[in-house]
């Protein structure tokens, strides 16, 4: 007898993201219905992710076509999978990692790989009759599911803005909230108090937005941009309440010549090198910072190979501070393991496509959570509007996500969502608030 979910069909398109890059939308067909996900892309890339594969075709898309990844889904996926039982996650992802035979998902890409798991969740939450958060709960065994805190990139820099601010995301999360839905106001309050501010100091151009839907005022320095935040949070009324993290995606300012450094002037034209800073350099600048701010946790402080650098940051503030790896482990069960034994963090950045599989993201948040760690589910830069990482982040019990700023409708689709499921899950519903950090799998 064929299971109930059993797989009828399976079918990839070439849709567009919120860049206007190409990308991989999958459609999975079984006895229960159609079941749609579509992958997003990040822009400050790790080289350790998994492989997202694009054709290189310089005539179509300006090489970003993805016409190879969905023609491995029709082609090579789709045979291997029909009448297979859609609501078997592991046996799904198992089938797809062996097709694949790469250890980076180079062969199949793991844009098409990603796309065709997601879709099968949704498919095994369907045939079980709940919702997907609940579904990815069991597949977790997570037995309370908890809201994560918004964690709102309002202010924008790096390669995700066109201002000259070196650290690529400032954000602030809504601690003090006792619900999600009381979050969202405390943020969105915020996020305009804090539009007013930029604009009455700078004028209406620096208004502007970034990749994600923050700001890109014309900052210069992490000092500059903390200033406006505090003042932002300040005046919404909500100083103690509202706290700050940052991510400033250190390896896109770090080279290795002609020595290791890090220059937070890259962006500068011309650049006087008065912003090259070495790993201890940067360490003492993040210490300084923390003792000034309302700033929980740091995401990336250091470059994706600076292991030592690493090590000695969470060594010295980790115990009061998240210290967030995403490039540095990519969401990889095995650079998360070493990571572990050298304790070279403390929190673990949870992006779906870097590793490519629903099951692989679970392994990894297991794994995160048994050392004690925190995990931050996010999106990326070229998102879309598919919601799946909202689901996970409840399911999994992240404790926080980022999805951009409470604006632009890619990023605001997955806050829509944790409303949703705010009002599912009822008058009781646990939101992670002062919690955020360590919120167990039950």
């Amino acid at each position: 007898m064929a299971p109930k979910a059993a797989i009828t069909d399976l079918k990839a398109r070439q849709i567009f993201d919120s860049r206007g890059k190409p990308t991989v939308e999958v459609e999975l067909t079984c006895a229960g219905g159609t079941f749609r996900a579509a992958v997003p892309s990040g822009k400050s890339t790790g080289i350790h992710e998994a492989c997202e594969l694009r054709d290189g075709d310089k005539s179509l898309y300006k090489g970003a076509s993805v016409f190879k990844a969905v023609k491995n889904v029709n082609e090579i996926i789709r045979p291997a999978l029909l009448g297979k039982d859609a609501a078997d996650q592991v046996a799904i992802d198992q089938a797809m990692i062996d097709l694949d035979g790469s250890d980076n998902k180079a062969n199949l890409g793991a844009n098409a790989i990603l796309g065709v798991s997601m879709a099968a969740c949704r498919a095994g939450a369907a045939a079980r009759g709940v919702p997907l958060w609940r579904h990815i709960a069991t597949l977790a065994g997570n037995a309370r599911p908890v809201l994560p805190v918004p964690s709102f990139n309002v202010i924008n820099g790096g390669v995700h803005a066109g201002n000259i601010l070196a650290p690529q995301e400032f954000m602030i999360l809504p601690v003090g909230a006792s619900s999600f839905a009381e979050a969202m106001r405390m943020g969105t309050d915020t996020y305009h108090t804090l539009k007013e501010l930029i604009v009455a100091r700078y004028g209406l151009d620096a208004a502007n937005v970034g990749d994600e839907g923050g700001f890109a005022p014309p900052c210069e320095s992490f000092e500059a941009a903390l200033d406006l935040l505090v003042a932002a949070i300040e005046g919404a009324g909500y100083t103690g309440k509202v706290k700050i993290g940052i991510d400033p995606a250190s390896s896109e300012f770090f080279s290795e010549e002609p020595l290791p450094r890090y220059d937070l002037k890259f962006k500068a034209k011309p650049n006087d090198g008065s912003g090259v800073r070495t790993s201890d350099e940067m360490i003492a600048l993040y210490g300084s910072l923390v003792k000034k701010y309302p700033i929980i946790f740091l995401e990336d402080p250091l470059a994706e190979d600076d292991w030592d650098g690493f090590a000695k940051i969470t060594s010295e503030i980790g115990e009061d501070f998240e210290i967030i790896g995403d490039d540095l482990l990519c969401t990889n069960p095995s650079r998360i393991s070493r990571a572990i034994k050298a304790k070279s963090c403390n929190g673990l950045l949870l992006k779906v496509n870097q590793i490519g599989t629903v099951t692989e993201s679970i392994k990894a948040v297991q794994m995160a959570k048994a050392a004690g760690w925190g995990v931050l589910t996010s999106h990326r830069s070229g998102e879309t509007e598919d919601t799946f990482i909202a689901d996970i982040s409840v399911g999994l019990s992240t404790g926080h996500i980022k999805s951009g700023a409470p604006c632009r409708s890619e990023r605001m689709a997955k806050y829509n969502q944790l409303l949703r499921i705010e009002e599912e899950m009822g008058e009781e519903a646990p939101y992670a608030g002062s919690s955020w950090r360590f919120v167990p799998i039950a």
